[in-house]
């Protein structure tokens, strides 16, 4: 009997020990967009990487709940809820352009085409560039967020199109693009091409009907919407870099201890570590996997590089001036050379 109490009394210190340590956590809404899939979303991978290293660095006194597929709202919305004041609503959100850019258009600086000649060199701006450190501060005295990471979610953009090979921008003249916004209508025309908005539902259509000849997309949209079907060249031409953005409700990460501020900020570097190696690691397999499809990839030169961004990049930038400060536009420019250089 006395070793069954003995037992029983263990049990029970246990539990009262499992349920305070439980009690103590503090769960946090995580919000994203995608599916929960591994494989074919990117920000879902990192999601499940920051998690998992969030709360094993503060040995679970946080606990995250994942929530995939926008359900905690639209990019407006869960903006929204991310600048609330109290910790009412506890929310760390990855945010795309479409919920950053309407309280931070200094962000569109980092859109720039042509930017980054390697992934490589795209690392270094993010990780040690004085334009993202700026950005981070401007963004918590406007909204009161802390912004932690630009995360890597798919490839550099590629322009496809089904007429004819693209090495130059000249080789653009009298071309239908589809455009996901004005910036990139400015781009194609720039290169004496036409832009025509068309909805992701309906690229597809649009494309084998001739309705437009081509679009820009990193390898990984273009598999998952089966455009090599209706296209078959590609050129790798670093135009953008595809990422999105880790942001943490204000009070909600002031509220923590120090060594927990510290863990979370970390471990939202190294889950982006890790999710860099798997998109570019996908993003070489994918454009093998395209050619097998019979698509035909083709990698510019240096100078035909220079073309590209000489014309594309000068008018877009003057675009882009209606909506950014000159000096935002200089500073992400120069880190971007620096960062090419560092790169080599």
């Amino acid at each position: 009997m006395k070793k069954g109490l003995v037992g029983l009394t263990l049990i029970l210190v246990l539990l009262c020990v499992l349920g305070a340590t439980s009690a103590d956590a503090t769960t946090v809404k995580m919000s994203y967009n995608g599916p929960a899939d591994e494989v074919n979303n990117a920000v879902h991978y990192y999601a499940v990487n920051f998690k998992k290293m969030v709360e094993e660095g503060t040995k679970g006194k946080i606990h995250i709940q994942l929530y995939p597929d926008s359900q905690l709202g639209n990019e407006e919305e869960r903006m929204e809820l991310l600048m609330k004041s109290g910790l009412n609503q506890p929310i760390i959100n990855i945010a795309s352009y479409a919920g950053m850019a309407p309280v931070l258009p200094e962000l569109y600086a980092a859109s720039i085409p042509f930017m980054f000649d390697s992934y490589e060199a795209a690392h270094i701006f993010f990780d040690t560039g004085s334009y993202w450190t700026k950005l981070k501060d401007e963004f918590k005295k406007r909204t009161g967020a802390v912004l932690l990471e630009a995360v890597e979610e798919g490839g550099f953009l590629a322009f496809t199109n089904s007429k004819r090979e693209i090495r130059h921008p000249k080789d653009f003249k009298g071309l239908k693009f589809r455009a996901m916004d004005e910036g990139q209508v400015t781009l194609y025309k720039a290169f004496g091409a036409s832009g025509i908005p068309i909805p992701w539902t309906e690229l597809y259509m649009a494309l084998k009907t001739g309705v437009v000849d081509g679009q820009m997309n990193p390898a990984t949209y273009i598999i998952i919407g089966s455009l090599y079907e209706v296209q078959k060249y590609m050129t790798l031409a670093n135009i953008q870099y595809s990422d999105q953005f880790l942001v943490i409700n204000g009070d909600l990460f002031d509220e923590f201890p120090e060594e927990d501020r510290e863990v979370i900020v970390k471990v939202a570097y190294q889950a982006n570590v890790a999710t860099r190696q798997m998109v570019e690691a996908q993003d070489a397999e994918q454009i093998k996997f395209l050619e097998g499809k019979g698509m035909q990839a083709y990698t510019p030169n240096a100078q035909e590089m220079n073309a590209f961004r000489e014309i594309g990049q000068s008018a877009y930038v003057e675009w882009l001036k209606s909506k950014v400060g000159k000096d935002w536009l200089d500073m992400a420019l120069n880190d971007a050379k620096i960062a090419n250089e560092k790169a080599k």
